[in-house]
């Protein structure tokens, strides 16, 4: 009997953890409910510093089943030195999900008027909303890859 009730006892205990654990990852690298707003942050003017930003692949999307004229389904991979800063940018035309494979990086959104951290394994979403700029707060180089929507007309040097 007592066996069991410890037995219980363990697995209910081992549950709460597991959800527990599963709670604070859901909420990792998004702005708290109580700090989001529209334009709470103003843009910023810091230049890109240390950063890279290659593109692993892309296709046109107007000749794949999905036909989306006028779009290239975009990867890429960016670096980002310790210090370093992929500067203030727009998503309005070019919705993306940014996945943090290594390190971590410091969100500025114009949605939130508290920085946001994101660390290896976040995984963040860029709607038509999002205006704002990344900054490598860490002591490691930041690693993130990047699947956007480009449109093909885009003044973006990393198209290919």
């Amino acid at each position: 009997m007592m066996n069991a009730r410890i037995l219980r006892t363990a697995v209910l205990a081992a549950l709460c953890l597991v959800a527990e654990t599963h709670a604070s990852v859901a909420l990792a690298g998004s702005c708290p409910a109580d700090k989001v707003g529209i334009n709470v942050r103003p843009m910023d003017s810091t230049p890109a510093k240390d950063v890279t930003d290659n593109v692993i692949a892309s296709i046109d999307v107007a000749k794949e089943p999905a036909k989306i004229d006028g779009r290239l389904f975009r990867m890429r991979r960016l670096e980002i030195k310790p210090g370093g800063v992929v500067p203030w940018h727009s998503h309005g035309s070019r919705p993306a999900i940014i996945y943090v494979v290594q390190g971590e990086v410091t969100e500025y959104a114009s949605s939130c008027s508290v920085p946001i951290e994101h660390k290896a394994g976040d995984a963040t979403p860029e709607l038509s909303v999002t205006s704002h700029w990344w900054k490598n707060t860490g002591k490691t180089t930041a690693i993130l890859l990047s699947a956007d929507l480009l449109p093909v007309d885009a003044k973006d040097s990393h198209t290919m």
